[in-house]
Order: structure tokens, then sequence, then C-alpha cells
């Protein structure tokens, strides 16, 4: 009787042993399981991250193209704004100018 409980008991060891076995493998895949799907959420979250900076970098790209044209007719016209208010300037002190320079060049100094 000795030995069947023995053997009983051995026999309860294993199965114990199997069953502990088994609990750690389903743990196991649980965990592996949960790390593929982290993966798998990090990549979808990095590939719409992605899309938002490359959507929000090819507008600001447009805005900046389309105003590049608006930005060159704008400094055209303030460009040639300026141009038309210096020679206006220039027209209303040319005659002064002239007669500065007639009277120094035709006074003589002893």
């Amino acid at each position: 009787m000795d030995a069947n409980r023995r053997q009983g008991g051995i026999q309860q060891l294993l199965a114990a042993e199997q069953e502990a076995q088994q609990i750690v493998n389903a743990a196991r895949s649980a965990k592996s399981a949960r790390l593929r799907q982290a993966k798998e959420e990090a990549e979808r979250e990095i590939a719409e991250y992605r899309a938002q900076m490359e959507a929000e970098f090819q507008r600001k790209v447009a805005e900046s193209s389309g105003d590049s044209g608006a930005n060159v007719k704008r400094l055209e016209q303030e460009t040639d704004t300026k141009i038309a208010q210096l020679k206006q300037q220039a027209a209303n002190v040319s005659p002064e100018v002239i007669q500065m320079l007639l009277r120094h060049v035709t006074t003589v100094k002893n």
C-alpha cells in the first residue's frame, strides 16, 4: 500500500507539473499575443502620425508656393511704388539742387 501511495503521489506531482507547464505556456502565449497586438497598434499609430505630418507638410508647401506668386506681385508693386515716390522726390528737389550747384560753380572766391 505504501508503494501505491507513493506511486499516486508521484502521479499527482507529475500531473501538477504538467498543469503548471500548461499555465506557463498559456501565459507566454498570452504575453506574446499582447506584445504582437501592442506592436501592431504602435505601427498603426506611427503610420497615422506620419500621414498627418506629411499632409501638414504638403499643405504648408502648397501655401508657401501659392503665396510666392502673390508675394512676388506684392513686392513688385511695393518696389514700383517706391521707385515712383523717389522719382517724384527727385523731380521736386531737382531745381533746388541745380540752383545750388550753379551758385557754387559760378561763385569765385578770392
